[in-house]
């Protein structure tokens, strides 16, 4: 094996995806992963942390986009416009990896620390969209529940842009769900 191989970070989520799919993530071994990449469990490690990481190591960047695009909206963009010009934001991260986003969230679905893992994930998102609302000057207790609402919009969405076996854009997703929460709020 060679000292240094191209695309390490990615064959290795490529091989757990794979394995996790399998075998079951608790049955997977970082050694399981490593050798499916061809790897070593040292590369592996200069990765990720651990086998949970494989599935998680993206949400900083998330985040980034995240408050980045709220920063970013229009000022005459109110609360929760800002939150959907966000949330909208994501879909050039998710689209061109959509088989594996997929994969991803089956093998999430199966375990349930995994599944506690993507909720903390979730509400930590929330709470840097709240921070880069009250950055805009949204005042709380508004700027929690916008970005708790924007995160259940994208959450709903994006259930609804896996499942799907039409083309759809996550951003259309998105959109829709944002109608309905509206259409909910309106009282109609």
């Amino acid at each position: 094996m060679s000292r240094w191989e191209p695309n390490a970070r990615g064959r290795l989520e490529q091989a757990a995806l794979e394995l996790y799919s399998e075998r079951g993530f608790e049955q997977t071994t970082v050694a399981d992963i490593a050798r499916r990449a061809g790897l070593t469990e040292r590369t592996f490690f200069r990765h990720f942390a651990d086998k949970r990481e494989v599935l998680f190591w993206g949400a900083g960047a998330l985040q980034e986009l995240l408050v980045g695009a709220v920063a970013a909206a229009p000022e005459s963009a109110g609360p929760l416009d800002a939150v959907a010009v966000a949330l909208e934001a994501t879909d050039a991260v998710f689209e061109e990896r959509r088989e594996s986003v997929r994969h991803r969230q089956a093998v999430i679905a199966a375990n349930a620390e995994l599944q506690e893992r993507e909720l903390i994930k979730l509400a930590s998102l929330a709470s840097a969209m709240a921070g880069a609302l009250r950055r805009r000057g949204v005042k709380d207790p508004a700027a929690s529940l916008t970005a708790e609402a924007g995160m259940a919009v994208f959450r709903i969405a994006f259930e609804r842009w896996i499942s799907e076996t039409s083309q759809r854009d996550l951003s259309q997703c998105i959109r829709e769900s944002l109608d309905e929460l509206k259409a909910v709020t309106a009282g109609r």
